[in-house]
């Protein structure tokens, strides 16, 4: 394969940098694949052409244009997957190993694009709920979240060139800001192919996504407020970053997710023999030899009950002694090589440091066997290493095994006495992004998360019933907060709506619930209502307002009605139906069932004629305020609080929408005694 030239995408256009190369080797053969150019990039420019082209583009499209736009960006790459693989071979990664990084980082487009429906089809995101702030209901809050106006610029790591850059852009580019991304080095030639793929697509609007294949060196120097950066790496790394002058001066939001001493628990209920003993020892190999042990939460620390420690040790050494070690296009082959003789040397040096006290128990620094030599693997020239397993019998004396991580094929097991320890020793990472515990027991689970959670981004409880489904240890996931304390950085990536609102402007918005109403297109009790000339159900998605309202007849409730209404729905709570079992109770006579009220609510306010209206979607809240006696009278008010579009599954689907009304039932004197927001399907007029 001839060497090539990596090129940065910036300002539109592809262009080498300037400038000294840096080779990107190959690393099972050592053979030179790539040079990076390290300087030349107007990083000034760089970040205004992302604030000024690429961010309007985005903020005007809503959150269900941007899903859309990542649903086919995400097809796209996928027919495009086989390319990828082939390059990746060339990280020393197997076909195992690339499938996370690659169709791990598309299915984060997959997930952040379904994640639309969460939001509206709007540019910005109404936050929960208005906030009455007087006694007449005239001056009201709700929060608001808008898109900010700057670029997310994403500093990533080399063990996933892919999914590092797809699950952080997904996530920005469905909150509505551009990025620019700065891959590692050592494996940039896999971003860059995946950016190629993605601009040559045209999906993406221009300056949604610019790519610096370098160094970086000066890319923090023009950031504003507006700003945004993450940074995946060494906490050492990330430590000086976060206090680079401008991050401090102008307050930039910034998201770290660096190394941590990852630990799996052995609950001691999980003997020799029990599926959660044989489900540890899966799990820790797994995360050993899984990208060469080259993520960052993988597995560091084996905590074991004291009693068990050898039998962990033997069992383990015997799930790695089947692990082929070797070129990753090579038959049989389980674990290809690190990414390069750097990284290669680096974890060696950290081993070292390790095993000063905590000695080697399974495998050698010097020796490894490797299969594909006749695909070019060389142990010398390649970045090749055994797993290595130490023991570390005095874990609170030694307590290099809580501080030194060596990334790679690595773990250290160590014992405790109580569970209590086992806590106090899964702490000592002061800050881990992840933790497992294999347990069948519920007690000791619920002792080990409320002791260990404080330490921990996430902590997964391993048994026999969920290990069929479980994504294991060392998955993070779209839905889920990707992050940890302390050393792990104190960030939060991904995460559902959470990681879309980290690159959005929150604002508390005050006012008179008709201005609120207005600007939210949300409606806000107290606001003005609209009189049509028409019921609302009679008309198509389009045409119904914000704030429209229909206000119905009134009925006044008997005893009948209580009595009929438990015979039909078989209710027969006491309060409904005996009036001499209500002493020392809230009620002072038969009261009518709360969804009496509500289902005589929807036969005062449903317009029984065929229209628009398609169907009842469902009930989002309720609330019963008042007890309904017989003799009260009820009316309805039915408003149009929200509308969402749906998007049509196919060309012989109805184009139509979801309307949200408020459902309001109120007495003789004006009281509320229910409220409620029931959502209809509601046919769009147009069905192009």
């Amino acid at each position: 394969m001839p060497t090539q030239l990596l090129e940065n995408y910036t300002l539109g256009r592809w262009l080498p940098g300037g400038g000294p190369q840096q080779e990107l080797l190959d690393a099972s053969t050592g053979e030179t694949i790539a040079l990076a150019n390290t300087e030349g990039v107007d990083y000034e420019e760089v970040l205004a052409y992302g604030r000024r082209v690429g961010n309007p583009a985005l903020r005007k499209m809503t959150f269900h244009e941007r899903g859309r736009m990542l649903k086919a960006l995400a097809f796209h790459l996928q027919e495009k997957k086989e390319v990828f693989y082939e390059l990746s071979y060339r990280s020393g990664a197997t076909r195992a190993d690339s499938w996370i990084d690659i169709e791990g980082g598309i299915g984060n487009l997959f997930a952040n694009a379904s994640l639309r429906r969460k939001f509206p089809d709007k540019p910005f995101y109404v936050e929960g709920e208005p906030v009455g702030l007087s006694k007449g209901g005239t001056f009201v809050a709700q929060h608001l979240l808008v898109p900010k106006e700057g670029v997310a610029v994403h500093i990533n790591a080399y063990n996933f060139p892919i999914w590092g850059m797809l699950e952080k852009i997904a996530v920005n580019l469905l909150a509505g800001m551009p990025a620019v991304v700065k891959p590692a080095v050592p494996t940039a030639y896999l971003t860059e192919a995946v950016v190629r793929e993605i601009i040559a697509s045209g999906i993406l609007p221009a300056g949604a996504l610019q790519l610096v294949s370098g160094s970086g060196q000066g890319i923090l120097d023009h950031l504003t407020y507006q700003d945004v950066v993450t940074f995946t790496g060494s906490a050492t790394t990330g430590r000086l970053l976060r206090a680079h002058p401008r991050i401090i001066e102008e307050a930039v939001p910034f998201t770290m997710e660096a190394d941590s001493l990852n630990a799996a628990v052995l609950g001691p209920d999980a003997r020799p023999g029990t599926p959660e003993f044989d489900l540890f020892v899966k799990e820790v190999r797994k995360e050993m030899t899984a990208k060469c042990g080259q993520k960052c939460t993988a597995i560091r620390r084996a905590i074991v009950p004291a009693e068990l420690l050898e039998d962990i040790q033997i069992a383990l050494g015997k799930a790695l002694a089947q692990t082929t070690i070797g070129h990753p296009r090579a038959e049989g082959v389980r674990m290809g090589a690190l990414a390069g003789r750097a990284q290669a040397a680096q974890f060696r040096a950290r081993v070292q440091e390790l095993a000063r006290h905590t000695p080697i128990v399974y495998g050698d620094l010097d020796n490894v066997e490797i299969r594909g030599q006749e695909l070019g693997a060389h142990a010398g020239r390649g970045a090749f290493a055994s797993p290595i397993v130490l023991r570390n019998d005095e874990p609170f004396r030694y307590l290099d095994s809580h501080e030194i991580e060596a990334f790679g094929p690595v773990v250290t097991l160590m014992p405790y006495h109580d569970l209590g320890e086992a806590v106090q020793l899964a702490n000592l990472g002061k800050g881990s992004l992840v933790c497992s515990l294999a347990t069948a027991d519920a007690g000791v689970a619920t002792e080990f998360v409320l002791g260990a959670a404080t330490h921990h981004g996430r902590i997964l409880v391993l048994n026999e019933e969920m290990a069929k489904e479980s994504t294991g240890h060392g998955s993070p996931l779209p839905q889920l907060i990707h992050g940890g304390p302390g050393r792990a950085g104190g960030g939060q990536e991904m995460g559902g709506i959470r990681g879309v609102e980290h690159f959005m402007q929150r604002v508390a918005l005050q006012g008179s619930p008709s201005m609120l109403t207005a600007i939210t297109q949300v409606y806000q009790t107290g606001a003005q209502q609209i009189e049509r000339d028409k019921h609302p159900f009679q008309h198509y998605f389009e045409e119904l307002e914000i704030g429209q309202t229909y206000t119905t007849h009134r009925h006044t409730v008997t005893e009948a009605d209580i009595t009929n209404f438990a015979q039909v729905s078989g209710d027969n709570f006491y309060a409904h139906v005996d009036a001499t079992s209500l002493e020392g109770t809230l009620f002072t006579g038969r009261v009518a069932h709360g969804y009496y009220i509500l289902s005589k609510a929807a036969g005062m306010f449903v317009d029984p004629r065929k229209g628009p209206v398609l169907l009842n979607y469902g009930l989002d809240e309720c609330r019963f305020t008042k007890p309904v006696y017989p003799g009260m009278t009820i009316g309805v008010q039915l408003t149009v609080k929200e509308k969402v579009g749906q998007e049509k599954r196919d060309d012989a689907d109805v184009a139509k929408g979801i309307v949200r009304w408020l459902v309001t039932v109120t007495d003789e004197t004006g009281d509320t005694v229910a409220v409620a927001t029931i959502l209809t399907m509601v046919k769009q007029r147009a069905q192009g």
